[in-house]
């Protein structure tokens, strides 16, 4: 049995893939994403499992360089970009661009997972950038 904090198969496959600068995104039960092969959807009922929940668990597997968030989560949801603050380290760049930009991003080349959880405060979404470890 996999030992490492990541158990469900679909997000492991997805952190696995991972290289530098790449993407995973982390969103809530009402983001639009694409039904490809990247939809990872771990929406159970509205709240399971949390945003922040499956964001701390990710990042136990996955160096990040830099994080994208949608302008709009410091006017709607500040309790929420808290909590994402607290969870990364200060040496990851915070970048805040528009919802309509972070919803284009599900689909960019670059993006090797939309995980998708039953989050359903606004505008709980997070795109990680992969780094390197080496």
């Amino acid at each position: 049995m996999k030992k490492t904090a990541v158990l469900n198969s679909h997000v492991s496959q997805a952190i696995s893939t991972l290289g530098h600068y790449d993407l995973i995104t982390i969103n809530d039960a009402g983001m639009p994403i694409p039904n490809d092969e990247r939809r990872i959807d771990l929406a159970v009922t509205k709240g399971l499992p949390s945003f922040i929940d499956v964001l701390e668990n990710v990042l136990t597997e996955v160096e990040i360089q830099k994080i994208y968030l949608a302008e709009e989560i410091k006017t709607n949801n500040s309790t929420q970009l808290k909590a994402i603050k607290h969870l990364i380290e200060e040496h990851v760049e915070i970048e805040f661009i528009s919802h309509s930009k972070m919803k284009e991003m599900l689909q960019s080349p670059h993006n090797k997972g939309n995980i998708r959880t039953g989050e359903t405060t606004p505008f709980s979404n997070i795109v990680l950038e992969s780094n390197v470890t080496f």
